[in-house]
């Protein structure tokens, strides 16, 4: 089983896995999230809206306002491939492939289909007027309007699965956030992703399918 799912990540990073027929009973997840699975960086999960229940997705769609870059959005559906996003840590540091994450760690979120970065900046929201939330650079062009500060809610000292989670941007300080107001035309169905200063019940997610690597031998021996 454990080969299985080593094999599976693997042509995941690879890029040989055709995500666009990957069904929701076939996603890549290899624990349910009751047993708390650690995230590590390298791993490519769908994070859900806990309010709503709508993935974290983007798309090669530019808002038509604010920065005109590609646009994030809350998909209803759990069977979409561009709904999942690679955890990296910030470049120039000691981090690797397989590090636990602690709470107050800034992160970065790659999206898997297009390998651009979860962004924020201070343009507008299309909807709601809040912080707009995009994706922007891509391999090798990524700047602090990328980092997100992940807070664990409750007493978790390292991010799990199962744990209830707000990211902060770092740049802006507005927390990733979400609500029940959907777009009507290009993204019809979808709800609006926006970042907001305060925290809210709608800022908090959760880890959902995905592909989570396993915690690496380095890591076990210092947390011990």
């Amino acid at each position: 089983m454990a080969i299985g799912f080593f094999c599976l990540a693997l042509f995941l990073f690879l890029g040989i896995i055709d995500f666009d027929h990957i069904s929701a009973a076939s996603t890549p997840s290899s624990t349910p999230a009751s047993e708390g699975v650690e995230i590590t960086y390298g791993s490519t999960l769908k994070l859900m809206h806990e309010k709503t229940k709508f993935r974290l997705h983007s798309h090669d769609v530019p808002y038509g306002s604010g920065s005109g870059q590609q646009s994030v959005t809350g998909f209803p559906s759990v069977d979409d491939s561009n709904s999942y996003w690679i955890v990296r840590p910030q470049p120039d540091t000691s981090a690797k492939q397989g590090d636990p994450i602690k709470s107050g760690t800034v992160v970065r979120l790659q999206h898997m289909k297009t390998r651009k970065w979860l962004h924020s900046h201070l343009h507008a929201s299309p909807i709601s007027g809040n912080l707009e939330v995009s994706c922007f650079g891509g391999e090798g062009n990524s700047d602090t309007g990328d980092y997100w500060k992940l807070e664990i809610e409750g007493k978790g000292k390292t991010w799990r699965q199962d744990q209830r989670v707000r990211l902060q941007h770092v740049d802006t300080g507005g927390y990733l956030h979400s609500h029940d107001k959907k777009y009507t035309r290009i993204a019809g169905g979808q709800q609006e992703v926006c970042g907001v200063r305060e925290k809210r019940p709608d800022n908090v997610w959760l880890a959902a399918e995905g592909v989570y690597l396993p915690v690496n031998e380095a890591s076990k021996s210092s947390q011990k």
